[in-house]
């Protein structure tokens, strides 16, 4: 067990353990979100810190998280039904955006960015999986993915919230599309 901000989470070497330097995202998911209802897109959930966090933080909010590793599909589910947020928050696996059904309010997410050829330069890394962190080429393909589908997926006022080498980035539809 870990701690995520107030949330003591369970996790698994084949999931990246979540640190607290991804709280911000939260807090600017669940800002944007100002108390009212919403709808929120955590892709690449891992353990699910950030959904759960977002869901009990916003009780209004609804979260669809995805992740392509059926241990952190597995994972984040039995980490949303213990932090008691697994009624609000649906955990599927899939490819960024394509398992969630409809548009959302906010896309959060803390993705691979790290170059693969890099992976030398970051021992502290070492001990989680080398996917969950590290990218072919210059580690931005992913993150290029999401930004250029999210204008598909937000709502007119819909925000995507990113941890990027190691900063908070907040984007807007027409920005995202850029």
């Amino acid at each position: 067990m870990i701690h995520f901000g107030p949330l003591e989470l369970e996790t698994s070497p084949r999931v990246m353990t979540p640190r607290a330097t991804s709280l911000p995202l939260v807090e600017c998911v669940v800002e944007h979100l100002a108390g009212r209802g919403g709808l929120v897109a955590d892709v690449g959930t891992g353990s699910g810190a950030l959904g759960i966090a977002i869901a009990q933080a916003a009780p209004a909010a609804l979260v669809w998280a995805t992740d392509v590793n059926p241990d952190a599909v597995q994972l984040a589910r039995a980490n949303a039904a213990r932090a008691g947020v697994g009624n609000r928050m649906t955990v599927r696996e899939g490819e960024l955006l394509e398992p969630v059904p409809g548009p959302v309010d906010a896309i959060v997410a803390n993705l691979p960015y790290l170059p693969l050829g890099e992976r030398h330069r970051h021992p502290d890394l070492w001990s989680e999986p080398s996917d969950a962190v590290f990218a072919a080429g210059d580690g931005l393909g992913i993150v290029r993915r999401l930004l250029a589908a999210a204008p598909h997926w937000l709502t007119p006022d819909g925000i995507v919230v990113l941890q990027l080498r190691g900063q908070l980035v907040v984007r807007r539809p027409l920005e995202a599309a850029a």
